[in-house]
């Protein structure tokens, strides 16, 4: 599969924290021909492992978070109209005046908008202060309370702001949910890379659950498969923009992966840090570090679990993430992609 339809299809699948049923189903299918073994837990963590030979082989975890920041349906006005409450960390002031879809119960997509009151009604000072989430509201065409549960509305159906995948250049694409279905995209790809080629390391592809509310399936994830090593991939922080002055952009687009010295979950070991950049010098890669501290990751929860573990960052640059309309490079994907694949090949042997 190339590499646009891969990113398509995940950035456009439904999966809210808590509700990552749909790509979960979607990563399995991608996965399953180049693994040996894929399962799932009781907490919908998807595991997809490739074993080595050696039954005293050391286990590499490679992680990817399968949930996006959305929303939940706290109420049902009378007159048919939604509050909601995050999911994952929103700026509310991106928030008004987009079209959402919310997953019912029974899986069907139901459109609506989040409106706010008209600026022509609103006093100067209300009109400059951001609007706080607990007053905005969604209008779904319901008159009344009853109209609204007859379309499948419910407390506690999750909702996301969507706006579909597409190409603005040869080179750049946008969509949602870059963080982290850019990450799931790397591990399907390596996975691929890797399908036909002698590995002396068992390598588990986690796609995990809930990183966007506390890093939750990281941890249990990270409990069951007891790893050795841990290489966390995300979509990060792009902001190479008008207004952003450089040492205040965690990373750029364009200028390949970016490594993590330290972010506010993790501070990266020296001995994994220095062999993750000999790795990438020797295979050629061109990459960034991720400047210290914005942010967390998954590694965060992983390296704490049991005794510890050795545990690298290597993320994807993204502008605009926490966002509908996240953008990224398919040539700083496609180095991401490749450098993964030389860690998986070389640093269980640096470092352990």
């Amino acid at each position: 599969m190339q590499t646009i339809d891969l990113l398509r299809q995940l950035s456009d699948t439904f999966g809210v924290s808590g509700f990552e049923d749909d790509v979960r189903e979607l990563v399995r299918s991608l996965v399953t021909p180049f693994v040996d073994e894929v399962k799932t837990d009781a907490l919908g963590n998807l595991f997809a492992i490739r074993r080595c030979s050696n039954p005293e082989a050391k286990t590499l975890m490679l992680d990817a978070h399968m949930d996006e920041i959305g929303f939940i349906v706290k109420w049902v006005e009378e007159d048919g109209f939604l509050r909601f409450a995050p999911l994952g960390g929103w700026d509310p002031r991106i928030v008004p005046g987009h079209r959402v879809e919310i997953q019912t119960r029974s899986g069907r997509i139901q459109t609506g908008v989040i409106g706010t009151a008209p600026p022509h009604i609103l006093s100067d000072e209300a009109r400059k202060a951001p609007l706080p989430l607990e007053q905005m509201f969604i209008d779904i065409g319901a008159p009344s309370l009853e109209d609204a549960q007859a379309m499948g509305i419910r407390i506690g159906d999750p909702l996301t702001i969507h706006y579909p995948f597409m190409a603005l250049t040869d080179d750049c694409v946008t969509g949602k949910a870059f963080d982290d279905r850019a990450g799931c995209a790397v591990l399907i790809e390596t996975a691929e890379r890797l399908a036909q080629q002698n590995l002396d390391v068992t390598v588990v592809y986690a796609f995990v659950f809930g990183e966007e509310v506390g890093l939750r399936g990281a941890r249990t994830a990270a409990f069951q498969i007891e790893p050795d090593l841990a290489i966390a991939v995300e979509g990060t922080i792009g902001a190479d923009m008008p207004g952003v002055p450089d040492h205040s952009q965690p990373v750029r687009l364009g200028f390949g992966p970016a490594i993590s010295v330290a972010d506010r979950s993790i501070i990266i070991t020296r001995k994994v840090l220095h062999a993750m950049e000999a790795i990438a010098d020797e295979a050629g890669i061109a990459y960034q570090y991720k400047l210290p501290t914005y942010g967390g990751t998954d590694a965060g929860a992983i390296h704490l679990v049991r005794g510890g573990v050795l545990a690298g960052i290597v993320s994807v640059p993204c502008r605009y993430i926490h966002s509908p309309i996240s953008t990224l490079r398919l040539s700083d994907f496609e180095l991401t992609s490749r450098y993964v694949t030389e860690l998986v090949k070389h640093l269980p042997g640096a470092v352990l």
